[in-house]
């Protein structure tokens, strides 16, 4: 059941993680090429140099937010071309920055502009998300507990699911904090991006991750429990 198991939720790009002090020195050490060698010169020099290099960085995120926002105008038909461009623009900037400030992380296991376009898609990525859902109200309450029945069950297998989601809905109720109880739904159940999540409740993707793995630990500690009695 997709409410007890531990897939990621809402992560279809990674933002890149801090690296460990020993990871870094081994990066550090591993050859890199000599297009990402001169890419991370120009991106440290200064003057002219500098500002031509993130000129040239800040035009190569733009066209990777662009190819990610047109990957996905399909799937939201309620923004306009002006609205796009601008998420584009917004992500551009947004990634440029993230780059200048993790240069030091990167660790050269693929080319610069490679590790570059992961910025600028996860940034578009997040901004249309949170779009998608701007002035929509987060929705706190399962919308259809039918989301998780399976019609190719037999009646025997019917029984048994019914039976399995009347105790997880207990099991919610009853052992679950309001907290925890909020971003589970919201997540699991009525499948809010994750980024959304943490920006309306003002916290983290991190701590949201927590809060649902510690959820469903409860839930699968208490099936578990109800099973063995």
């Amino acid at each position: 059941m997709r409410i007890l198991g531990e897939a990621t939720v809402g992560t279809e790009s990674v933002d890149p993680a801090p690296l460990t002090p020993a990871v870094a020195a081994e990066a550090r050490s591993r050859p890199l090429d000599q297009d990402s060698r001169e890419w991370l010169r120009a991106l440290r020099s200064g003057g002219a140099v500098y500002e031509d290099a993130v000129a040239r960085l800040h035009a190569l995120l733009l066209r990777a937010a662009r190819f990610e926002v047109a990957r996905r105008r399909a799937s939201m038909p309620h923004l306009r071309g002006n609205d796009l461009d601008d998420v584009a623009l917004q992500a551009a900037d947004d990634s440029l920055m993230s780059v200048l400030e993790h240069l030091d992380d990167f660790r050269g296991e693929s080319r610069f502009t490679t590790w570059v376009y992961k910025f600028a898609l996860y940034d578009a990525a997040v901004k249309l998300r949170r779009r998608a859902w701007q002035g929509r109200e987060m929705p706190l309450e399962p919308e259809s507990w039918d989301l998780f029945a399976n019609a190719q069950l037999e009646p025997d297998g019917h029984a048994e699911q019914n039976e399995l989601l009347v105790r997880v809905q207990r099991a919610i109720e009853e052992d679950l904090s309001p907290h925890q109880r909020r971003v589970l739904v919201a997540l699991a159940l009525n499948e809010v991006p994750i980024d959304v999540l943490a920006e309306r409740l003002s916290t983290t993707r991190g701590a949201l991750y927590k809060t649902l793995h510690d959820a469903r630990r409860k839930l699968r500690r208490r099936l578990e429990s109800e099973e063995g009695t």
